[in-house]
């Protein structure tokens, strides 16, 4: 090995073992909604709930100095500060003869089979446990419905049969 080709190897080897750089690369910011924040007053407990969980998380990495769960409590933490400020607070659905944020609706299927949602924000949006958001398309071909009317249910069609 030539002597240029052995400090070459030797510069190379001794990087390998020294950090070039303390700095954590910033992580993208969570992509906020453009829709409206509505929320019901159990989306709004949540929204609290995360930025707390949130400012902890960002109190603890800080406490530890831990850069990189800084950068990613930072992240968290700023999005749910993002969401309870945008928040907005909707009143429980005036009645029951139409489909309002906040409504439960329940349909029948062609099939028989009955699935029941309640209308909500995106943050508290979880369809398996039978909540839909407000912008999703089976939520918006519900909005302003009433019992007996036939929606777009998905690849189907559907009776509203029940408002709460």
């Amino acid at each position: 090995m030539e002597l240029a080709d052995a400090n070459d190897h030797l510069e190379s080897m001794s990087r390998a073992f020294v950090k070039e750089s303390d700095a954590v690369e910033a992580l993208p910011e969570r992509p906020v909604s453009p829709h409206p924040n509505y929320v019901t007053a159990r989306g709004l407990e949540l929204i609290e709930n995360a930025l707390a969980r949130a400012q902890a998380e960002y109190a603890a990495a800080q406490a530890a100095a831990d850069r990189d769960a800084l950068a990613a409590s930072g992240r968290e933490l700023h999005y749910w500060q993002q969401r309870r400020a945008s928040a907005q607070l909707m009143a429980p659905p005036p009645d029951t003869a139409s489909v309002h944020f906040g409504s439960t609706v329940t349909i029948e299927r062609d099939d028989g089979r009955r699935q029941s949602w309640r209308i909500v924000g995106e943050d508290e949006a979880d369809p398996s446990a039978g909540t839909l958001s407000y912008v999703s398309p089976v939520a918006r071909s519900l909005a302003g419905r009433k019992v007996g009317d036939i929606v777009q249910a998905g690849n189907s069609d559907a009776e509203i049969v029940a408002i709460e």
